[in-house]
Order: structure tokens, then C-alpha cells, then sequence
């Protein structure tokens, strides 16, 4: 009997997997996982005489209980189970309950954005040679970066026509094609224009008019890989750990620097372009952990 339910439930994870790879295009990783967890769960049911198809809300529970994980492997597994169940349920025309319905989710520890010290921002933002063009191009990239706060996808996406030196400020297209304005720093803009002045026509030259603001060597358009490669180059070259270091790191740089300098949190989600003010909200808690190393550090009862 636990032959053929395995057998079962064998033919079941592999229309699950299939289905959920053609629908949702998930990553292999994530289908492997799930498909281990399934699998998982169903040698576990086999030892108490049912499969996948059969089992209870009960099932599940004492499953969850003996099997004791991390918090996000819960949540990864949780996941699987909840889909699975789910596509069962649709393909049975909602014969049979969906035992994952009141499974309880975990909670999952909310992770702090990452930030670099000023003074290691400092130091990446002047590592680009500025005697080439692509030195040139990548400082004016790294302070805009800092100074502006963008998400890397707008800061590759971005037009030439998006930046108005005379004002300061920049147009940027973010989630959901909101537009909105940012203002750009005196020494980003300088630098913006020394780019512009000096190096991107050099970049542009033989291939025609480019619309982006910022060109690769071959004058097309920067990619978000080609501003993550450089800025892991210059993290290395001065110091910085790689792993440590990402394009959204620099946007975590400019929120949390702005809050440690008293920056209002209403306008920073205004500069982030978030939609709602409890994500802008978790910078706070940035700031604030970055004032209890502060005290620890220096203070004589720390």
C-alpha cells in the first residue's frame, strides 16, 4: 500500500513542479526545494499509512511538529505545501478541503538594509580614475547613485533628457511608472556635467544619438550588471569587502546617512519613491541600531 501511494504522490509532485514552472516561472532552485520538500513530507505520510492526496489539516500539523527547521526553511516549505494543496484543490473542482488553509504562517524576522559607513562611501565614490571616460562615467554614476538615492534601475534607465542641470534635479521613472522628482547634490552634478562635457561624447562617437544618459564603451545603454560589476571593482580596490557592497546598498547609504542627519521621514519616502511609509519606516531602525553601536563603542558605561 505505501508503494503505490508513494508511486501517487510521485506522479502528483511531478505535474506540481511542471505546472508551477510553465504558470509561474520560478527559479530551478526554488523548484528543487519545493520538490524536496514535497517529497519529504510524502515519505513522512507514508509511515502513517496516507499520501498527499489524503492527508488531513491533522497530518500536517504533526508533520510540522516533528520536523522541526529555521524559520524561512518553514516558510519555504509552507509555501510548497500551500501550493500544492491549492492546484489539488482545482484540479479535484474543490471536492476535498485544502488542509494548508489555517496553517498558521511564521513570522519572519525583518532583516535591516545594509548601509556602508560614510567614510567607506567616501571612499568608493572617489575611486574611479577620472583621467578616462569611463572613470569619468563611473564617478558621475556613483555620486548620483548616493546623492539622489535611486533604485539601479532607474539609474541605468534614465534619459538624457531626464536630468535638468539647470534645477538640479532629476525625472525618474519608478515602480508602477510613477514619475517623480529628485534633486541631485552640487557635487554630483558637477561631476554629471564634467561626464557629459568630456566623456560621453567620446562613448557616443559612430553610434548615432543615444537616448540613456549614462553609455557603456560600446555607447548603448548601461546595464544593471555592468553598474553591479563596477561597483564590487571599486568596493574592492578600496577595501571594501565585495559581498558587502551592492548597487541597492547605495540607496540604503543615502536613506539611512539622511535620517542619522535629521532628514524628515515623510520626505525620504518621497526621494525613495515608496509607495507606503512603513517601508521608509524600517531606516529608522537602521539609524537606531547604528546609535546603539555609537554609545556602546564610546560611551564609559556602554
Amino acid at each position: 500500500m505505501t508503494e503505490e501511494l508513494a508511486t501517487d504522490d510521485a506522479r502528483l509532485i511531478d505535474r506540481f513542479i511542471e505546472r508551477v514552472w510553465s504558470e509561474d516561472g520560478l527559479a530551478e532552485r526554488t523548484l528543487e526545494a519545493y520538490r524536496r520538500d514535497l517529497e519529504q513530507l510524502s515519505r513522512w505520510l507514508g509511515t502513517r499509512g496516507c499520501g498527499l492526496a489524503t492527508a488531513g489539516r491533522e497530518d500536517l500539523s504533526a508533520y510540522h511538529g516533528s520536523q522541526p527547521v529555521s524559520v524561512r526553511s518553514m516558510a519555504r516549505r509552507q509555501s510548497a505545501f500551500r501550493r500544492f494543496y491549492a492546484q489539488l484543490a482545482r484540479d479535484e473542482g474543490g471536492a476535498r478541503e485544502d488542509p494548508t488553509l489555517l496553517m498558521q504562517r511564521p513570522r519572519m524576522p525583518r532583516g535591516l538594509p545594509k548601509a556602508l559607513a560614510e567614510r567607506e562611501i567616501e571612499a568608493l565614490i572617489v575611486a574611479p580614475d577620472l583621467g578616462t571616460p569611463l572613470g569619468q562615467r563611473d564617478r558621475a554614476m556613483l555620486e548620483l547613485m548616493y546623492s539622489s538615492g535611486l533604485r539601479v534601475s532607474e539609474l541605468v534607465d534614465l534619459p538624457l533628457s531626464g536630468l535638468n542641470p539647470r534645477q538640479g534635479v532629476l525625472r525618474v521613472t519608478g515602480k508602477g511608472g510613477k514619475d517623480r522628482l529628485i534633486p541631485v547634490g552640487e557635487e554630483a552634478l558637477a561631476h554629471i556635467e564634467t561626464y557629459l562635457r568630456e566623456a560621453r561624447p567620446l562613448l557616443a562617437k559612430g553610434h548615432g544619438q543615444p537616448l540613456a544618459l549614462f553609455l557603456s564603451r560600446r555607447g548603448d545603454a548601461m546595464t544593471r550588471q555592468m553598474f553591479w560589476t563596477l561597483v564590487k571593482r571599486y568596493a574592492l580596490q578600496v577595501g571594501i569587502p565585495a559581498k558587502r557592497v551592492s548597487p541597492h546598498v547605495l540607496r540604503h547609504s543615502f536613506a539611512t546617512h539622511l535620517l542619522n542627519h535629521g532628514a524628515d521621514l515623510r520626505a525620504l519616502q518621497m526621494l525613495l519613491g515608496h509607495s507606503a511609509l512603513s517601508t521608509t519606516q524600517i531606516y529608522t531602525l537602521v539609524a537606531k541600531e547604528g546609535l546603539k553601536r555609537l554609545h556602546a563603542q564610546h560611551h564609559p558605561r556602554g
